[in-house]
């Protein structure tokens, strides 16, 4: 399996068999979703971002889940598979966020992004809740997206 296009593959193989992009009224509790959290979600991949862009690869693994954490081991080897494997959401041109969702294998927030050479793209990030209440990503999804141009 390829680490570049997946930090979580069995979660977002699930969130794509479950129809991400299906419309809000699929998931009745989409908008208790964003009212309660996609602010925060937004804050979390917002941060995720400026620290990927300023090279600070100790606070972006930092908003990663326990999990993932495990699974990269270290800010230094996670900073080089965003690097390698998620380019667009390393340093983006645009960002410009989508709906977040409730979904049976937990929330989302779907981001639509710009690379540097003007290619659209739709990331798809999930998240965990932490003991403290704490929201953290714990995936991200990322797609070329054709029907999309900032």
């Amino acid at each position: 399996m390829q680490i570049s296009r997946f930090f979580s593959a069995l979660g977002f193989g699930l969130l794509l068999a479950t129809g991400v992009s299906a419309p809000a009224t699929l998931w009745p509790q989409a908008a208790q979703a964003d009212a309660l959290d996609g602010q925060a979600f937004r804050s979390l991949i917002s941060s995720q971002i400026k620290a990927f862009q300023s090279g600070d690869a100790a606070k972006a693994f930092s908003l990663a889940t326990p999990t993932l954490q495990k699974r990269f081991q270290t800010p230094e080897i996670f900073i080089h598979m965003v690097k390698n494997g998620y380019k667009p959401v390393y340093k983006p041109n645009s960002v410009t966020f989508g709906l977040s969702r409730e979904t049976p294998h937990g929330p989302m927030q779907e981001v639509y992004v710009t690379d540097q050479d003007g290619a659209s793209w739709l990331a798809v990030y999930s998240f965990e809740r932490q003991p403290d209440d704490s929201w953290r990503i714990s995936g991200c999804y990322l797609k070329k997206d054709e029907g999309f141009s900032a």
